[in-house]
């Protein structure tokens, strides 16, 4: 049987691992290309970069600290969390996320697996690192599909959008 240690470095790794694939999704990609929508929500590659910085900020932050939306400096629902500003660039909206991941590991690393946060609702610790992995792992895989889309659009010489 695995320790409480071992499971919880376990999952404090593939945290990590998909949140720099999520990052690393953008590499490479051009500020017009990492806008561009393939599908007709508001879904872009920049955007879910975007939208894991809110998630990460919801779960991370807010339900075990408490904070407001506001202080925390994310959008206030999930659907305006993909919006794209002006200024938002692959340089801005990486190390946004950069930032707020490092201010995810801080908020947990006192806390034991089976800790109790109220910032969202009693939860322990264990059922956000899932819902989290869940999370990420399905953006990462959207973001997977998207990057998939530009460059073989860039190979022909297209440029798809919806």
């Amino acid at each position: 049987m695995m320790s409480a240690s071992a499971l919880r470095a376990q999952l404090d790794a593939f945290l990590d691992e998909y949140r720099s694939r999520l990052h690393d999704s953008l590499e490479g990609l051009t500020e017009d290309e990492a806008r561009r929508r393939l599908v007709p929500s508001r879904t872009t590659p920049l955007g879910l970069v975007k939208h894991v910085t809110y998630v990460e900020g919801v779960w991370f932050d807010q339900a075990i600290t408490g904070r407001s939306y506001e202080e925390i400096g994310i959008a206030s629902t999930p659907d305006r969390s993909f919006v794209l500003e002006r200024d938002d660039t692959i340089a801005s909206v990486r190390a946004a996320y950069r930032d707020i991941c490092e201010t995810s590991r801080r908020n947990t690393a006192s806390l034991d697996l089976d800790a109790v946060v109220t910032g969202r609702g009693e939860r322990f610790l264990w059922q956000i690192h899932l819902h989290m992995l869940r999370e990420l792992a399905q953006h990462l895989g959207h973001a997977d599909i998207l990057r998939e889309q530009i460059l073989a659009a860039r190979c022909l010489g297209q440029k798809s959008t919806v």
